[in-house]
């Protein structure tokens, strides 16, 4: 995100977090890191933001110039609980910061993903067979009603799932019986989490068989954008499945239409990015979830012409938004990665995928946002390279694997 509003506005963002991270360690397109301990904790969370804005005031031009506007800050949550906490607490940050999120309402029917699935399918979305388990519920009733093996499990509620870490923790579980299903239930009831947990049909494929969307939708509710992209690779350490680190632009008007107008019917504003999986045991592309933000690997986005940063300051900042019907369906080709090329030539193997790699390669339409030529950092590119050689060993080494 700091690269998609440097390279559209020449703007260096602010950054406040909790720790201090490898990716923007160093790097010259940031004008500020700020670490703020426990700020994922709702009673430093408001407090903190609000400081921070009134520093960031302070500090401006403006505030030496009277009759001068004083600046718009616009607010970024770049991970799920981060947004939540703005979207909770949107009334004591209005006034300070401009942001596009859904309602709280919302946020809970996209994000409680017992919730989520029956409206997706409500609005005609295809859902892997799914089953909902309520922790202290009995499990042998739960794996009763599982018709074959494997099955993925993850959390109902991310947010809640990570505030009870327990040795073993994972994002998501891959289970090949119904005492692999019992023991992880066990484990996460310890833990002290007491939400659902989701249950569904694993469907066959490696990485190539997901896919991706990202749209924005501005703040009166109509998409502006909707792109698709599938998976090349997703990082394969247990505890990160799901962070893509390669996708391939690709385009399918239905598909791209169907997410489009769920959004817009459920009343969504904002950046959305859906995760997908095709099943080629019926040809249907099936939804796993929505994030209520840019995930990691919504930048291709930006690599396609359509900078995320430039959607929402338009909206938040020029009061500039597409008309209804003038919804942008991208058909850029672009390989984004964040990994070195040698990993895809070795990992990528799907017939045809592979083929259009190496063509785009050829063809230098690969992009990395991580070096992007605007941040001339050297320590930072010398941490990148180590992390480039890192990678080769993290895929040889790897523990998810998953079967064709």
């Amino acid at each position: 995100m700091a690269a998609s509003f440097h390279e559209a506005y020449g703007i260096k963002p602010h950054v406040i977090g909790k720790i201090q991270l490898g990716f923007t360690h160093y790097s010259t397109i940031i004008a500020s890191t700020t670490f703020v301990d426990d700020l994922d904790n709702p009673e430093v969370f408001v407090p903190a933001l609000r400081d921070y804005a009134e520093k960031l005031r302070r500090s401006h031009p403006a505030a030496e110039s009277p009759g001068q506007p004083e600046p718009a800050l616009l607010l970024v949550g770049t991970s799920d609980h981060y947004v939540r906490l703005i979207i909770e607490n949107s009334a004591q940050l209005e006034d300070l910061y401009r942001f596009n999120y859904p309602t709280e309402e919302l946020l809970n029917a996209l994000h409680v993903k017992d919730a989520f699935y029956p409206l997706a399918q409500q609005h005609g979305l295809q859902i892997p067979e799914t089953h909902i388990h309520q922790i202290g519920e009995t499990v042998d009733q739960l794996t009763q009603g599982i018709t074959r093996y494997p099955v993925i499990l993850k959390p109902g509620n991310s947010v809640e799932y990570y505030r009870n870490k327990f040795p073993g923790q994972e994002k998501v579980y891959r289970l090949n019986s119904a005492q692999e299903v019992g023991d992880v239930v066990a484990r996460i009831s310890d833990s002290g989490y007491r939400g659902t947990l989701i249950i569904q049909d694993f469907i066959p494929g490696d990485d190539t068989f997901i896919w991706d969307s990202v749209l924005y939708l501005n703040t009166a509710g109509r998409a502006e954008f909707v792109n698709f992209g599938q998976v090349l690779l997703q990082e394969h350490e247990a505890s990160a499945i799901g962070n893509y680190t390669a996708i391939i632009s690709r385009f399918n008007r239905d598909v791209m239409t169907q997410l489009k107008d769920f959004l817009e019917a459920i009343g969504y504003t904002g950046l959305a990015n859906f995760d997908i999986k095709y099943d080629p045991r019926d040809d249907a592309f099936k939804v796993l979830e929505v994030n209520v933000r840019q995930g990691r690997s919504s930048w291709y986005a930006t690599a396609q012409g359509h900078n995320l940063a430039g959607y929402l300051v338009e909206d938040l900042i020029h009061d500039k938004r597409r008309e209804p019907g003038e919804c942008a369906f991208v058909d850029e080709e672009v390989l984004f990665t964040v990994v070195p090329q040698y990993i895809l030539r070795k990992y990528v193997t799907a017939p045809g995928v592979r083929d259009d790699v190496a063509r785009m390669i050829r063809q230098k339409k690969v992009r990395n946002p991580l070096y992007y030529s605007g941040d001339t950092s050297v320590l930072r590119r010398a941490w990148l390279a180590v992390r480039a050689v890192r990678y080769r060993r993290k895929y040889a080494n790897a523990t998810w694997a998953q079967p064709v």
